[in-house]
């Protein structure tokens, strides 16, 4: 595995192996768990070289503390790329991504104004900045991101759009611990007590699903929400019940196309998303 830190060691390092075929790229925030490996595995399967990124993005987190709280592990994040066999390592300082201010404003539209849009003001334009940068760094054939983020999926696709991009999104199934928990770099942050807790979001989300077959939208939404509020160790920030493609909020399960459930909830100071599908 070659390990790069400057952009110009990566584009070089990418340059020898071009011709072997495609490239697939996995962009991610480090202190790596079993979720992002399946992301690395698949990348690794489905192309000829294998990139992957590690790099806190500062201008997605419109909250300091969680900035400065976010898990750094950088010595066991390279072992696990080795592992899982990535064949070039992207570990580049903020200056070597942003060595201007980036001042770029996109505009997502209404899927970009609910949920997580609307909770954490800028994150999303973070979330585009970043990599739309490292995509015209690596320069990927395929790029690969976790359906736990489903909401940023549907950004990165639409940034996409916006900037011309050709790489093709590949959306991979959500990995879970083995009591549920959606696994999560964040989970790290979790006390004893709060880890113990958090499985009830999945489990809250799975029993509502058969809910739908006596309760309306409206009080499968209140439920969950009850449910995981009755945890005094938790307090869900929303819960929504949308259209897959348009990200809003429907009103009867008779709704033509897929249908998703998508929460935050902070336990502690730790905010856990998740999601599931009805339909």
């Amino acid at each position: 595995m070659e390990i790069c830190r400057t952009v110009t060691q990566l584009k070089s390092a990418i340059a020898a192996r071009r011709d072997r075929g495609d490239v697939g790229f996995v962009p991610t925030m480090g202190a790596l768990h079993a979720g992002h490996a399946s992301l690395i595995e698949r990348c690794t399967k489905e192309n000829a070289t294998s990139v992957v990124s590690v790099f806190v993005n500062p201008t997605q987190f419109n909250d300091p503390d969680d900035l400065k709280n976010y898990p750094r592990t950088e010595a066991a994040d390279l072992a696990i790329l080795e592992d899982k066999g990535c064949d070039i390592a992207f570990l580049p300082t903020v200056e070597e991504i942003y060595p201007e201010p980036d001042t770029r404003v996109f505009d997502f539209g209404t899927i970009g104004s609910v949920m997580e849009g609307e909770h954490r003001p800028g994150h999303f334009n973070g979330v585009a900045q970043v990599v739309s940068r490292l995509f015209d760094m690596v320069e990927p054939d395929k790029a690969y991101f976790g359906e736990k983020d489903f909401q940023q999926i549907a950004i990165i696709r639409s940034m996409c759009r916006q900037t011309g991009s050709k790489v093709i999104i590949v959306d991979c199934p959500i990995k879970r611990e083995d009591d549920g928990l959606a696994m999560s770099s964040r989970n790290t942050l979790l006390s004893a007590e709060q880890r113990a807790a958090a499985p009830a979001i999945h489990m809250t989300l799975a029993a509502s699903v058969a809910r739908k077959e006596w309760a309306d939208v409206e009080e499968t939404k209140k439920w969950v929400i009850e449910q995981i509020d009755s945890n005094e160790l938790m307090k869900v920030e929303y819960y929504d019940i949308v259209d897959a493609s348009t990200l809003q909020s429907i009103d009867s399960w008779n709704h033509e196309g897929a249908v998703y459930g998508c929460i935050a909830v902070q336990v502690g100071r730790v905010r856990l998303i998740d999601n599931i599908k009805y339909k």
